[in-house]
């Protein structure tokens, strides 16, 4: 029985109710009258349900589908404007006792380096990434109870935060770990961190358990009911995902939105972020073996649809995607990024001789020239972690997007972190087209007071100040 308020998996997440939404949509993809319907409520900015969603997926009329896409580059210029937040993930551990058939850290794996950081280790990853300019990162470790308990993981997030070299600081640490308690998960409130993150993988539960076969991850309840446990432990911001790529992406795309819809209705606020990455190649994995993998137009219009259904979240792609891919789906809807990314355990301060990685990087451009890159396109790299340090998380967060005072606390954060990242870390390249950029970015803040500060900050740091925000 399907029912988003439940707090169980299989009513919140109903097989049944997928199965009905996709016959629906199937059968309706070409019926123009319902689409337009779908598109009209879309324009409001309020979302979509999933069986509206799943309609505009399966949509075959071409002029509709060009519609479709203008009206995601609408909804993210209208809520995220052209900012584009900057993030690296940091791998602490590959060790792992659960069999991801999917995975390189699968325990079966002897091929692949274990490796664990030591805090010393941590210390000179965190430093290499500050000096790279990064201010956020997403904290990723294995499944091991014994190598990567909750007390590492704690240990681990304290001396990041410790860390400030030059005028580095690591100022959010997203954190990416196994479903867990409320209690760990009131324990990494305490710590600070901000986003919770956790990839479904697939909703499909029958393939679920294949695709886990061994370990603790393999009880789909338990995992699909995380996010509940960690907002009840007072995470306020939670991020989604699914891996597409391993069941077919329609039935995981309904699934992603009525996971969004269970946390909107049952825990009071839909969730802070959205990932969608794809399946790619790493030790002992070969994409090849998953017959669902995605092209790159299927992948562009989840991105486009996604936008428009959900119209509120972060919209996250990691480097797993090519440049390419990622600049065609930047406009649809992504306001997330990572840069210069490694996905071995200690990829950042020396390049490692064994492979430690999760996955194949795609992009693999320096940080220095996504930056670049994303000016030269239009777009605002953003460092801001302001939000989460002014307790402004959350509901917070969402009345600030949904009402449009966004633009006057987002828009002058970002610019303020882009300064920050061209006075200390721009090649001159950079640095003369982000001064280009910034200059014509303060005219678009729409409160002249706000506006008068935000100049006022920037001529501080030029001076050499750090950390301004509003």
């Amino acid at each position: 029985m399907y029912n988003k308020m439940s707090k169980k998996a299989e009513e919140f997440i109903s097989h049944d109710e997928i199965l009905e939404t996709l016959t629906y949509a199937q059968k309706n993809k070409s019926n123009k009258e319902l689409i337009d319907e779908i598109l009209k409520k879309a324009a409001t900015y309020k979302g979509l349900d999933h069986r509206e969603a799943a309609v505009l997926l399966e949509c075959d009329l071409p002029e509709e589908n060009a519609r479709i896409e203008e009206l995601a580059k609408e909804i993210k210029q209208k809520f995220y404007g052209n900012r584009i937040v900057m993030f690296a993930p940091l791998y602490l551990s590959n060790y792992c006792v659960n069999g991801c058939v999917y995975c390189p850290y699968h325990y079966e794996n002897k091929t692949i380096a274990r490796k664990k950081l030591t805090q010393e280790e941590i210390k000179k990853e965190v430093i290499a990434l500050q000096d790279m300019g990064h201010k956020r990162l997403a904290l990723e470790t294995g499944e091991d109870p014994i190598n990567s308990p909750i007390e590492y993981v704690l240990e681990s997030i304290k001396t990041i935060y410790s860390i400030h070299h030059k005028n580095g600081a690591i100022r959010r640490v997203n954190v990416n770990i196994a479903a867990t308690t409320v209690e760990n998960y009131k324990r990494l409130k305490d710590a600070g961190i901000g986003t919770y993150i956790l990839f479904q993988e697939t909703y499909n539960k029958e393939n679920y358990e294949k695709l886990h076969p061994k370990g603790p991850k393999h009880n789909y309840a338990y995992h699909t009911e995380a996010m509940d446990r960690a907002m009840e432990a007072g995470l306020d911001d939670v991020g989604i995902g699914v891996l597409f790529g391993l069941n077919t992406y329609k039935y995981d795309f309904v699934g992603l939105l009525m996971h969004a819809e269970h946390l909107e209705a049952a825990m009071g606020c839909g969730p802070h972020t959205i990932s969608l990455p794809r399946i790619r190649a790493a030790d002992d994995i070969n994409p090849e073996d998953f017959k669902d993998a995605i092209n790159d137009d299927i992948f562009a219009k989840i991105t486009a649809v996604t936008r428009i259904s959900a119209p509120y979240a972060g919209m996250i792609i990691s480097t797993r995607e090519t440049q390419k891919s990622r600049e065609r789906v930047l406009e649809l809807g992504v306001s997330q990024i990572s840069g210069a990314s490694s996905t071995s355990v200690g990829g950042y301060a020396e390049k490692e001789e064994e492979n430690s990685a999760q996955f194949d990087v795609e992009d693999t451009r320096t940080l220095d020239e996504v930056v670049h890159w994303l000016l030269s396109l239009g777009h605002v790299p953003s460092f801001c972690t302001a939000c989460y340090r002014e307790g402004r998380t959350g509901d917070r967060f969402m009345s600030l997007v949904k009402n449009g005072q966004i633009a006057n606390i987002c828009q002058p954060n970002a610019l303020m972190t882009l300064k920050e990242y061209l006075e200390d870390y721009a090649s001159e390249e950079t640095k003369a087209l982000g001064e280009h950029v910034i200059a014509q970015e303060m005219q678009r803040i729409p409160n002249e007071k706000v506006k008068e500060k935000a100049q006022d900050y920037l001529d501080k740091l030029h001076a050499g100040k750090r950390d301004f925000r509003f």
